[in-house]
């Protein structure tokens, strides 16, 4: 199952640092995980030991992952699994290793948001980065963070500093995109109507004003000015376009004069009426 933003036309991009999941216990944070590398570009999945072991044989199992996925099944097709977390990182030149707790390691500490951008100018010239995140209910352990040369955490609710596995690996894969790819909105809603011309705007300021005053909604008379001059500015705000101009003022026709009068069908009219 794909998601609704998903466009096989556009050209994929790939790359990043290697995403290493250590000893993960469940099957849906596996595929969500890669959902959220497929995200943002993020293309070097690894495994280190999963409970229910890869490729899963277990049916159930399996589904469960390539579910939670949601398009993002050719990262799991191309994990590779690794028996520890040492084998992981062999090839990296450096690696993160993200941690809600202080370890008493005398690591560097940083954030995605600071990191990742040193990781794209290091990557660029070459070097290997990665980052390992550790299993859902224990996160990584003492010696498995001394492999690391950094620490990645997050500036989360201090009462509440556990962040799910797969939210981990977006926030982390978040920041690498902005920092490679900047963070320019992906569409722009652009105005397909040009701005009104003020005389267009004033004419139907005219038009509004002509039926409410038939109607008697300037009221006392006195008042007349200040109620124009409010509606006025209260259209003028809005930043109306052509069509926005016209929308409005065939609203005020239609409540004027009604619902419009639907032509008889050929079948039903009386013969000796006109056409």
């Amino acid at each position: 199952m794909t998601g609704a933003g998903t466009d096989h036309t556009r050209p994929k991009i790939e790359g990043g640092p290697t995403i290493v999941l250590v000893r993960p216990q469940l099957a849906v944070n596996i595929g969500m995980c890669a959902r959220a590398m497929a995200n943002f570009g993020l293309s070097d999945l690894r495994l280190v030991a999963p409970r229910e072991g890869w490729p899963t044989r277990d049916p159930v199992y399996r589904e469960a992952s390539y579910s939670a996925a949601a398009g993002a099944a050719f990262l799991l097709d191309s994990a590779k699994l690794y028996e520890t977390a040492r084998e992981a990182i062999a090839d990296l030149t450096f690696v993160y290793a993200a941690t809600a707790r202080e370890r008493g390691q005398m690591k560097p500490v940083t954030t995605p948001a600071a990191a990742l951008p040193q990781t794209v100018a290091r990557i660029a010239a070459g070097e290997r980065h990665g980052v390992i995140f550790g299993p859902e209910r224990t996160g990584l352990d003492n010696d498995e963070v001394a492999l690391a040369d950094s620490i990645l955490t997050f500036p989360v609710n201090p009462a509440y500093a556990s962040l799910n596995l797969a939210q981990a690996v977006l926030l982390t894969g978040y920041e690498w995109f902005r920092a490679a790819h900047g963070d320019a909105i992906p569409f722009d809603n652009s105005e397909r109507s040009p701005p009104a011309t003020r005389e267009m705007t004033l004419s139907f300021f005219d038009f509004l004003e002509r039926e409410l005053d038939e109607r008697q909604f300037f009221r006392p008379e006195t008042k007349k000015p200040v109620m124009s001059r409010n509606l006025r500015n209260m259209f003028h705000r809005m930043g109306l376009t052509e069509q926005d101009v016209r929308t409005l003022r065939g609203m005020v026709v239609r409540l004027i004069e009604g619902p419009r009068r639907e032509p008889k069908k050929a079948s039903r009219r009386n013969p000796s009426e006109p056409e």
